[in-house]
């Protein structure tokens, strides 16, 4: 492991401020952890982004790269058959390739958001067989799955750089 190159202060984004309904508050905050992460990622510079910081081998790139795929497993109702595999990217793809992926997944997965009225509903799963979980539930593990996940990211994040914050 590398040690910190500089230490800056901390500089945090405060959470955002949301509509008043059940569905404006779980979806802002959502894009409020989706667009800290992502944006951790695309301000790290190469090879640092894919550099395991950590004994378990997990970097910015495959957080990023796993959190594709649960959007994707969630929202659009893809099938992921090896999750462990998710977390990691192939040695071909650039950080701008796992974020345009990342914020694709999110762009897609928020459109089929705006078809849900009702958070107690299923999310429609266009031309899958399986039905997807309600939107609430589908919301709030998205929620806790990204901000989990953003976590690591602040840590990988100031071991790499000293860069701290959202």
């Amino acid at each position: 492991m590398t040690a910190p190159r500089r230490r800056s202060q901390r500089r945090d984004t405060p959470p955002p401020k949301t509509g008043n309904t059940e569905a404006e508050v779980l979806r802002g905050f959502l894009d409020y952890l989706r667009n800290s992460i992502a944006t951790k990622v695309e301000t790290t510079p190469e090879p640092d982004v894919r550099t395991a910081q950590v004994v378990s081998g997990t970097n910015l790139l495959g957080l990023l790269n796993h959190l594709t795929h649960v959007e994707e497993s969630i929202f659009l109702g893809h099938r992921t058959t090896d999750w462990p595999a998710t977390f990691r990217c192939a040695a071909t793809d650039t950080r701008e390739d796992v974020v345009a992926r990342y914020r694709s997944a999110v762009e897609q997965a928020n459109a089929v958001l705006d078809t849900c009225d009702d958070l107690s509903g299923p999310v429609p799963h266009a031309g899958s067989d399986r039905p997807g979980p309600s939107t609430r539930w589908a919301l709030t593990h998205m929620i806790e799955e990204t901000g989990r996940h953003a976590g690591h990211a602040d840590i990988l994040r100031e071991l790499i750089d000293g860069t701290a914050g959202r």
